[in-house]
Formats: structure tokens, sequence, C-alpha cells
């Protein structure tokens, strides 16, 4: 009679158990595998030009899949050559928004970057990637455009550098050697150029082609070029250094832009994560990885000069500037008052030679602005004895070693040995075959 009473109760607790699991199921948010959306272009053809650079050139839109529950997805547009299958695709983050509309000149810039040939008509491919959540994203299907591009590469170049153990060539830089003078750029007045560089304590002269042919110093050290004069004593920092060819004088300032907010790594204070002159566009750039908070631009680290604003357009002591968590390309032109951030995979060297060991955050690499796509580089390295790798965005999901120590990296690799300390310019080349990653150290 018990063991009747027992089984019974156990009976209506298990059909019990299984009517409130199926009510349960009937709650359960179940994602439309037939969900997809598709790209509408407002053109099939687009051609860019200096002339066109400011105009709205190409609208993207695009309808909210059904995901057969309420969702919250973000879009990114991806862009690559047509056949790449998106191997190396530019991705453009949209948020929410379900449209984005393209100037010629931002259109051009992601083309260029991708490695289109310039005036020359080329199909690409677009698609959107719509993102759920971490693990969950779709795709749209791909869309082809037919675009010709302009070149956006200035050449600022002059043949004058600047040489000295306060360099990283040392004295004995030539055109051969991996790290030459700091080159000098043309400005907007003839006669004047100028160099953005970094210095250690020692000496420093001005020369052409980096070679001894010919060569400034300065006898007094009064600001005057005199020609094979004496070395020049400099103390380290970054500087602003100009030449004046037309009455044959120069001048030093300290000089550094930066990247200052709590959505940086040091908040508000310094160390700013500073900006580099990118001579091809004539403009200022950093790979950053940011958090969600506010940034602003400020030269030489302090507040007399800072930059503010919204919307991509600069305002001198204007306000804050929001951002989302994310890793970037961050564009600044401040003759043109403009910026602009790009969300993008970034390289970075990681290891217990660097100054934060193995955890983030890893050093980033710029990638080459001119015409060698696929390298990247990352100058004035400080690096202590011990192992490196190379990762992207600070994860571990893609990682590159060097198995032989043979300047050879493969992916999931040996970590890479740094046997003697010093300050390093390193640069990454994706475009070999097998990819290569080369050490240079500034010399003594």
């Amino acid at each position: 009679m018990m063991a009747t009473k027992f089984y019974t109760k156990f009976l209506f607790i298990f059909i019990a158990a299984i009517f409130i699991s199926c009510e349960d199921d009937d709650n359960f948010t179940v994602l439309n595998e037939n969900a997809t959306t598709s790209l509408e272009l407002s053109t099939d053809t687009v051609v860019m030009t200096e002339d066109n650079a400011d105009q709205e050139i190409l609208e993207v839109t695009w309808q909210e899949p059904n995901f057969g529950f309420p969702a919250a997805p973000s879009y990114n547009i991806e862009i690559d050559l047509a056949g790449n299958d998106f191997a190396s695709a530019k991705t453009v983050a949209v948020g929410s928004e379900l449209s984005k509309t393209f100037t010629s000149d931002e259109l051009n810039k992601l083309l260029l970057n991708i490695g289109i040939t310039p005036l020359q008509e080329t199909e690409v491919e677009m698609r959107l990637k719509v993102i759920l959540s971490q693990a969950k994203s779709i795709y749209s299907p791909v869309s082809t455009l037919q675009v010709t591009a302009f070149s956006s590469i200035l050449d600022l170049s002059t043949d004058f550098g600047v040489v000295g153990d306060a360099t990283p060539g040392g004295w004995s830089s030539t055109p051969e050697t991996p790290i030459q003078d700091i080159p000098f750029y043309t400005t907007s007045e003839d006669g004047i150029i100028v160099a953005y560089t970094s210095l250690r304590d020692g000496d420093i002269k001005f020369r052409k082609n980096n070679q001894w042919n010919f060569d400034y110093g300065d006898n007094d050290n009064n600001g005057t070029l005199d020609e094979g004069g004496a070395d020049i004593p400099v103390t380290a920092g970054d500087y602003r250094i100009t030449l004046n060819l037309n009455n044959l004088t120069y001048t030093m300032e300290e000089f550094s832009w930066g990247i200052v907010g709590d959505a940086t790594i040091h908040g508000w204070d310094a160390p700013d994560v500073k900006l580099h002159y990118n001579s091809f566009n004539d403009n200022w750039v950093a790979a950053v990885t940011l958090t969600d908070g506010e940034i602003k631009f400020r030269q030489n680290e302090e507040w007399n000069t800072d930059f503010g604003g919204s919307n991509g357009t600069l305002a001198q002591g204007g306000d804050n500037i929001a951002v989302t968590t994310g890793h970037y390309i961050i564009t600044v032109d401040f003759k043109n008052l403009t910026y602009n951030l790009e969300e993008t995979n970034l390289w970075g060297l990681t290891g217990d030679a660097t100054t934060f060991g193995w955890e983030a955050p890893d050093v980033k690499f710029l990638p080459d602005f001119g015409t060698e796509d696929g390298k990247f580089y990352a100058n004035g390295v400080e690096l202590m004895a011990g192992e490196v790798k190379v990762r992207q965005n600070e994860e571990w999901n893609i990682d590159y070693g060097d198995n032989g120590n043979d300047g050879t990296l493969e992916e999931g690799g040996d970590n890479i040995p740094v046997d003697t300390p010093g300050i390093y310019n390193i640069e990454i080349d994706f475009s070999a075959n097998p990819p290569t990653i080369s050490f240079y150290p500034w010399e003594e």
C-alpha cells in the first residue's frame, strides 16, 4: 500500500513537471533561421575625384531582419575587392542606424585602404554584418559596385633629414640602412620645411639624402644654420623642428598631439595617447583601444591648446567627444578642423618584454598610410629582455609568433625572444608570404 501511494505521488510530480516544462517552452526565444536583409545601393557606379570629395556620393540602406522576436541589433558595412571573399575587408560601424551615406572622400579612403588602383574602374563588394550578440551575427547577400578612386596620397617629402646620436639611426644611418634620417616635409611656405620627431639626449645635424655631401650644423648654438657647422646639442623630448632655408635659420620647439580622456587607459591625466604625423595625408593618426567614455585632443599634454567637437568637426576648447568601446584608427586634421574614428582590427605587440607584460594594453601598430598595403609599424618602442608575440585586438583569437626565430611569423607560433633591451622600430609585413617581423634597434 505504501509503495502504491509513493508510485502514484511520483507519477503525479513527473506529469506536472512535464506540463510545466512544456509551458516554459512556449516562452523560449527562438531565432528565425530565415532572418535576412539586403543592401540597397543608391547607384551601381561611382566615380570619386578631388573636385567632388566633399559631396555625398553613395547611400546604402537596409531593413531590420525579422528575427522572430524583438531585438536590438547593430550593423557593420564590410567592403572589399570583388572575389577576395572579404579577407581584407574594411569595416564601417553604423550602430543601430538603417542607412549610411558616404561622401566621396570617405569612400575613396576606404577603397585606397583595401588596395584599389586609383583612376581605374574596379568592382568591389559590400555586405552587411548584423550583430545580435558577441556570439551571433548574420550577413546580408553581397552587393557589387563599380568604383573609380583618386589618389589622395601626398608627396611632401624633401631631401633633408635629421641625423645624430639623439635620433633612432644614430650617426651611421645611410640610404641603405633600415633606420634612416628623420625626414623633413614641405609646408605651405616655400623654403620652410618641418620635421616631427622624438629625440633622446645627444647631438644632431641636418643633412641631405642621408649622406655627408652637404650638411648644416650651428657653430654658435644660436639658431643659425652653418654649412658643415658644429653638432647641435638637444635634450630628450618630442619636437617640431623647422628649417628656414630662405634665411638659413632653424627652430626647435616642444611639440606633440595626444588623445586624453576617461575612455583612454590613463584617463584625463598624462601620458596622453600620442598622435603620429601622417605625411601622406598631412594629418595626425593613432591606433588606440577605447572604452565607453569621452576624449579630447590636446597639445603637449597640457590644457593650453585642446580640441573637442562632435560629428567629425573639431572646435578649439569644444565639448568632450563621446566614444564607445572598440579598437580604432583615429585621424585628426587640425588644419581643416575634422576628426574621424574608424573602428577596425588592430595589431599589437604583447609580452613580458613590453611595459605591460602579457596583459593589455598592447603596443599598437599603425598601418603604412603610403603605398605599401599590408605593412604595419610601431616606432620608438622600449623593450626589456624577455619575449613578445603579435596579436589582434588584445585577444588570443588571432596571434602570431616565430617558430624558428628567423623573422617569419606563424599563426600561433612560438614566443619571439628579445635578448637585448633597448628602443626599437618594429615592422610587420602581412603582404609577404609568409608574413614577417623586423626589429630595428635605435643606434647608440
